[in-house]
C-alpha cells in the first residue's frame, strides 16, 4: 500500500511541488529535491494506515535511500536511455 501511495503521490504532487520550487531547487543545486521527497514520504505516512514515520530526519534518509536504488536501477536496467 505504502508503494502504491508513493506511486500516486510521485505521479500526481511531485510534479506540481518540483515546480512551484524551482528557483530554490536551482539555487541549492537540485539538493532541496530531497526535501521534496521526504515531504511526500511524510504525505504518504498519512495516507497509508500502519505506515509511520517518527520525524522529517527518518524520511529524508528513506528518501535518500530511495533515491540511491532508483538510480542504480536505472542504471542497470536502462529505463531512462533513450532508443536507438
Amino acid at each position: 500500500m505504502v508503494a502504491l501511495a508513493l506511486a500516486f503521490l510521485n505521479t500526481i504532487v511531485k510534479p506540481i511541488f518540483v515546480f512551484l520550487t524551482i528557483p530554490i531547487t536551482i539555487f541549492t543545486l537540485g539538493l532541496f529535491l530531497l526535501l521534496i521527497n521526504a515531504g511526500i514520504i511524510m504525505l504518504a505516512e498519512t495516507l497509508v494506515k500502519g505506515f509511520h514515520v517518527d520525524n522529517i530526519l527518518w524520511a529524508l534518509l528513506f528518501s535518500l535511500i530511495l533515491s540511491v536504488f532508483t538510480g542504480i536501477l536505472n542504471m542497470l536496467f536502462g529505463l531512462n536511455e533513450p532508443d536507438k
